[in-house]
């Protein structure tokens, strides 16, 4: 609880320091001071410690596993504040609304990763997406990120529309908004005996996470708001909020996928297959690093997918590692993209000459969303694969997830080659000391990870 109360008022918070300091520059270290009271009070209450008392009637129900979520999350919000805050504050006149909605965003987070019924489910998707929609929009004298907005915003709706149907097409069938609904009766088959209506319900909130998540075939509105949206944001989308959003896909679906039967697997391995294909064969072909990566990112959803699939105990350590890597490793990417001049694979060519510190922590960043051993990367998608193996799964389903990670290999590399073995000259915009420091830091955080993970999970367990 006391992360949701804390990044409310923190949002609010900001939103007066707009209208009180008139300085922009401040804004970013407000912000950062209030990630860091946020995280404070997060780990005290995953300690037990200094908690707020609220009466939710059992709407929410906070375990280790959801406040270590947010930890991670809010740790990569305040390394993204910290990287790209001035360019956050160069994107519009008022930066002290734009860090709002940044809070506003994580209030929404917080209650994802606590909701114990189908209701909160909604407001925190809700209470995560309408800031973002305002993100996208950002930068209002660039034609794509209007209709990058506009897009986002429908696609969005449209998803909320499938989402509520859903919801009570579930409470039609079973008189209950809860995500418990216990073990279902068996009938002779062996097939669980619930109402026609809970299982329709259950496929439509399926197809409406895969919406919120940018699994295909729910994915084509991801290139172009990605694309669209200022490349800070992006790099925020793309990572926080997508990683929450699988936590609530797993969090819903741990106890309602006996329901579905055998269909569940059938459903779910078509959805990642497809993820994977997609997002991986569609990212070779690009130009524009920015919308490889949008194409990437979708590509990774289908890793992310592993967890849901396999439902156990590996499977929650994996995607809590996983949203440590790929948020670390994306970020410390759309901090340096952003900085570029051009945003094709050419406009990074010679950037190692230019900028060495830029090409290094980049290469790392980029080893890591590939799986390359010694990146946290790696150990990633180790834990998804073996968690799916563990699970009993279809040996073959792990087999086409290697070979489609050997094809993000290539894209990924397309750009390392680009930096160190392509002659050119990379134009950037103006690199501080601190940028160059806070760069290696991520990346010397992504080798720590991918060389001892026991650094991050034992904090899961001790």
């Amino acid at each position: 609880m006391n992360a949701i109360i804390v990044s409310a008022l923190m949002g609010v918070v900001m939103m007066l320091s707009g209208i009180i300091f008139q300085n922009k520059s401040l804004m970013k270290h407000l912000a950062a001071a209030g990630l860091i009271v946020l995280l404070v009070a997060n780990l005290l209450q995953s300690y037990g410690k200094y908690v707020i008392q609220v009466d939710t009637h059992n709407l929410l129900h906070f375990e280790q596993f959801g406040i270590f979520f947010n930890t991670i999350a809010i740790v990569a919000t305040l390394i993204y504040v910290l990287l790209s805050g001035k360019d956050i504050e160069n994107t519009g006149v008022h930066p002290a609304e734009y860090f709002a909605l940044v809070f506003f965003v994580l209030c929404g987070v917080t209650i994802l990763t606590s909701f114990n019924g189908l209701l909160m489910l909604f407001l925190g998707v809700e209470i995560m997406s309408i800031p973002l929609y305002i993100l996208t929009g950002a930068d209002k004298k660039n034609l794509k990120s209007n209709e990058a907005s506009l897009k986002y915003l429908l696609m969005g709706s449209f998803s909320t529309g499938i989402m509520l149907m859903g919801i009570a097409l579930i409470y039609g069938g079973s008189g209950s908004f809860g995500i418990n609904p216990g073990t279902p009766e068996m009938t002779v088959g062996g097939i669980p005996k619930v109402s026609f209506l809970t299982v329709s319900g259950l496929i439509l909130l399926f197809v409406s996470m895969c919406f919120k998540v940018s699994a295909a075939p729910f994915h084509f509105w991801t290139p172009d708001v990605y694309d669209g949206a200022p490349s800070v944001f992006t790099s925020f989308m793309a990572t926080v909020v997508k990683a929450a959003g699988f936590f609530a896909f797993m969090r819903l679906f741990e106890s309602q996928s006996e329901l579905m039967g055998a269909t569940w697997k059938i459903l779910l391995s078509f959805v990642i297959i497809a993820t994977l294909l997609i997002g991986n064969i569609t990212a070779v072909f690009q130009q524009s690093v920015k919308r490889m990566l949008a194409y990437s990112s979708i590509a990774q959803a289908g890793f992310m997918l592993f967890a849901l699939y396999a439902g156990n105990d590996l499977a929650k350590e994996g995607i809590l590692l996983y949203a440590a890597a790929y948020s670390l490793a994306t970020i410390g990417v759309f901090a340096v993209l952003i900085k570029m001049k051009d945003y094709t694979l050419d406009g990074f060519n010679g950037l190692a000459k230019t900028q060495p510190v830029l090409a290094l922590a980049t290469t790392i960043c980029l080893l890591s969303l590939s799986g390359i051993p010694l990146t946290a990367g790696f150990f990633a998608k180790y834990y998804m694969l073996a968690a799916v193996v563990k699970a009993g799964g279809a040996l073959w389903i792990v087999i086409v997830a290697v070979l489609y990670a050997a094809v993000s290999v290539y894209y990924y590399f397309r750009v390392i080659q680009a930096m160190y073995f392509k002659e050119g000259t990379a134009e950037t915009s103006e690199i501080t000391g601190g940028f160059k420091v806070g760069l290696l830091l991520v990346a010397g955080l992504i080798v720590l990870i991918g060389l001892l993970p026991s650094v991050l999970l034992n904090y899961f367990y001790f």
